[in-house]
C-alpha cells in the first residue's frame, strides 16, 4: 500500500525548482561571492547554472537561453555595470527572454541602481546581504512572473 506522501506525488507531482543562471561578465576575476551565493541559492532549493568567469553578455544570454532559466543572476565588482546590464538587458529582449529577471550584486553605486532599475533590471543586492534575502527575493520574483 503507497503512503499518503507517496500517492499525492502521483496526484500532485512538483513543479521544477526554479533555474537561475549565476555568472560572472568581463574581467573580472573574483568570484568567490559568486559561488557563495550559488550555493545558498542551490541550498534554497533552486537549480543552479554557474557559468564561471570572464563571460560575455552574449554569452550569458545564450546559456540562459539553451537552460531554460527562470533568472539570471551578475555578480560585479569590476565597476562596469552600466556597460554590462544594459547590454543583457538588450541581449535578453532581442532573444524573447522578457519573462526572466535579470538580478544581480556586488559594488553598485545607488545612483547606478536605481538608473539600472529603471531599465527594467531587478533588484540589486549589496555586498553583506543576507542570502536568504536573495534567495526570497528570486522567489517571490519568479512566482508572480513566471508559469512553472
Amino acid at each position: 500500500m503507497l503512503s499518503v506522501p507517496a500517492f499525492s506525488f502521483y496526484l500532485f507531482p512538483m513543479k521544477r525548482p526554479i533555474r537561475i543562471l549565476v555568472a560572472k561578465v568581463g574581467l573580472d576575476g573574483h568570484d568567490r561571492g559568486a559561488k557563495v551565493i550559488a550555493s545558498s541559492l542551490k541550498d534554497a532549493g533552486m537549480e543552479v547554472i554557474y557559468t564561471g568567469l570572464r563571460q560575455t553578455p552574449e554569452m550569458v544570454v545564450s546559456a540562459a537561453l539553451q537552460e531554460d532559466v527562470d533568472a539570471i543572476g551578475i555578480s560585479i565588482l569590476s565597476g562596469a555595470q552600466m556597460t554590462v546590464f544594459p547590454k543583457v538587458l538588450a541581449l535578453m529582449k532581442e532573444k524573447g527572454l522578457t519573462d526572466v529577471l535579470l538580478t544581480g550584486g556586488g559594488i553598485i553605486p545607488e545612483e547606478d541602481t536605481k538608473q539600472l532599475d529603471a531599465l527594467g533590471c531587478g533588484r540589486l543586492f549589496p555586498p553583506g546581504t543576507p542570502t536568504a534575502d536573495i534567495a526570497a527575493y528570486i522567489q517571490h520574483w519568479v512566482k508572480q512572473h513566471r508559469s512553472q
